[in-house]
């Protein structure tokens, strides 16, 4: 079995030789890659030196390494971590495992903080809303949709189109997997702190509304229907709240005193009936879109197939 561990990496020169030294002992099959980002430290000099596949993407964003990794790289199951030896490498065998042997296509090692420091307070709130936002618009079950650590099988990431180019990636990969209901599992990994010397490269507000952005897109991509529709019921229940006033004065005197009011109800009325059928008209695109990206995974061989 051909396992590829996948590290993307940014001027993570003070942990990248650990991380690369943990994964080689934990899976002593597997072949380490290291895709450098533009890094200005040593990170590539030292992944090399550990031992690792050395390449480089040049267009910055995590989104964007990953979209190179996954189009380069052929194996038969894919680990992705960080480079910065917060995850437990030693669990490795755990993801391998439900991917080779349970079938499984998308494994998440989801993060149990060893202590309440391991986690910036805005990163924590973060992802406690962000995973209750992506059950409620996806249906998703998973307790961590951020976590860095996961095993995916051929047939996922040879089927993945990569559209994010930052840290919306985990999300991205999160949906992807929902939309096509391919077998997925969560396996708790405990999460420690960066080492000194290492810094997140992740800004809490910034990156937080860009995941948020990219949330929104990837309902209208995903549940176009349910988008369009909800727009549709708000404008509606607005109109209708503007113009029930009007017509109660309409009944009783025969006129319509205010215009402009009458005017927006019957604009946001009429908005509401195009959001609803761009609603239903996407949602046949979008039935198509899942049919081939459907075929195109069934199209790959699964995990170890005879």
């Amino acid at each position: 079995m051909n396992v590829a561990i996948l590290l993307p990496c940014y001027q993570e020169e003070a942990t990248i030789a650990d991380t690369v030294a943990g994964f080689a002992r934990a899976c002593p099959g597997a072949t380490i890659y290291v895709y450098d980002n533009n890094s200005t430290d040593r990170t590539a000099e030292r992944a090399a030196a550990a031992g690792a596949v050395v390449r480089s993407e040049s267009q910055q964003g995590k989104g964007n390494v990953v979209r190179r990794m996954f189009a380069d790289i052929d194996a038969d199951v894919y680990v992705m971590s960080d480079g910065d030896t917060t995850y437990d490498a030693t669990r490795v065998g755990e993801l391998i495992e439900a991917v080779s042997l349970h079938k499984i296509d998308m494994v998440v090692g989801a993060r149990v903080p060893l202590d309440s420091s391991t986690h910036r307070a805005g990163h924590a709130f973060g992802n406690a809303m962000f995973n209750r936002l992506t059950s409620l618009v996806f249906g998703s079950r998973f307790e961590d949709v951020f976590s860095g650590y996961r095993a995916f099988s051929r047939r996922f990431v040879k089927s993945f189109p990569v559209i994010t180019h930052g840290f919306e990636i985990e999300m991205e990969l999160t949906v992807h997997a929902i939309d096509l209901r391919v077998p997925v599992a969560e396996i708790p990994i405990p999460f420690g702190k960066r080492p000194d010397g290492s810094e997140s490269k992740l800004h809490t507000v910034r990156d937080g509304l860009r995941i948020l952005w990219i949330l929104v897109l990837l309902a209208k991509e995903v549940r176009p229907l349910s988008f369009f529709a909800s727009w549709a019921l708000l404008g509606g229940l607005t109109s209708v709240l503007l113009a029930y006033p009007l017509f109660a004065t309409y009944l009783e005197t025969g006129q319509v005193p205010r215009l402009p009011t009458a005017v927006l109800a019957t604009g946001l009325a009429l908005l509401s009936f195009l959001s609803l059928a761009c609603g239903l008209i996407l949602d046949s695109v979008c039935r198509g879109r899942h049919e081939m990206k459907r075929l195109r995974y069934l199209s790959i061989p699964g995990p170890m197939a005879e």
